[in-house]
């Protein structure tokens, strides 16, 4: 997976070190320059985050964490409130709706846009996914167009937000980074935060499910 030094690194993403945004960085690692983990204090911030400065690591980007310990008592989800709030279950809207982050992507676009505009970048990448809609509100494809338009007005060289996943499922990405040799194993999603992937909570199941549906062997390695 060689970068193209032709290529214009004209773009930051936003990258928790999970599989989505990985492979996300993996597919635009020839446009990306920046890439911006955001710590906000969930349970699973420091595995996300070892994982995203290991893969930028290996393709050369730089690395940025940004914390935003203001989300702690202001901005409330089960989230940041320790791995036995986070529900076991599938991944739905009844089941997860506690994992929602109030306008977590919103404030993180905020931020990565000003941070782009800085850097002079004039692209924001985000992997939210077409399995997220039902669950959280700022993966939808209404919050993105409206984003991409406030972002775009709200900066002199029009700063544009890109979403290629947004109608993507999960599967889909798994296929997209499996096609590009992307270790999974070095990825992670367990919301409880853990050494290992709990196997239980919904992310995990959902996780599961996209290395099943996508018919390819799933290296992650679960508790249960």
């Amino acid at each position: 997976m060689q970068q193209n030094s032709s290529s214009v690194k004209d773009s930051a993403i936003i990258y928790s070190g999970g599989l989505d945004s990985t492979t996300l960085l993996y597919e635009e690692q020839q446009r990306i320059a920046l890439a911006i983990t955001f710590d906000y204090g969930s349970n699973h911030a420091q595995r996300e985050t070892a994982c995203a400065r290991h893969h930028c690591s290996l393709l050369g980007i730089e690395h940025l964490v940004v914390p935003l310990s203001f989300f702690s008592g202001n901005i409330l989800s089960s989230l940041t409130a320790g791995a036995d709030a986070i529900p076991d279950g599938d991944y739905d809207d009844g089941n997860m709706h506690s994992t929602v982050v109030p306008f977590r992507n919103g404030i993180m676009l905020a931020v990565a846009c000003g941070i782009a505009e800085s850097r002079g970048l004039t692209h924001v990448f985000i992997a939210n996914h077409g399995g997220d809609h039902a669950i959280y509100p700022d993966c939808r494809p209404a919050f993105i167009e409206a984003m991409n338009a406030a972002m775009q007005a709200g900066t002199y060289e029009g700063v544009t937000l890109e979403a290629p996943y947004t109608d993507r499922t999960k599967a889909d990405i798994v296929r997209r980074g499996h096609s590009l040799g992307i270790d999974y194993a070095a990825t992670y999603s367990c919301y409880k935060g853990g050494e290992k992937h709990c196997g239980t909570c919904g992310t995990c199941r959902e996780r599961r499910e996209a290395f099943a549906q996508a018919g390819l062997p799933d290296p992650t390695v679960y508790q249960s």
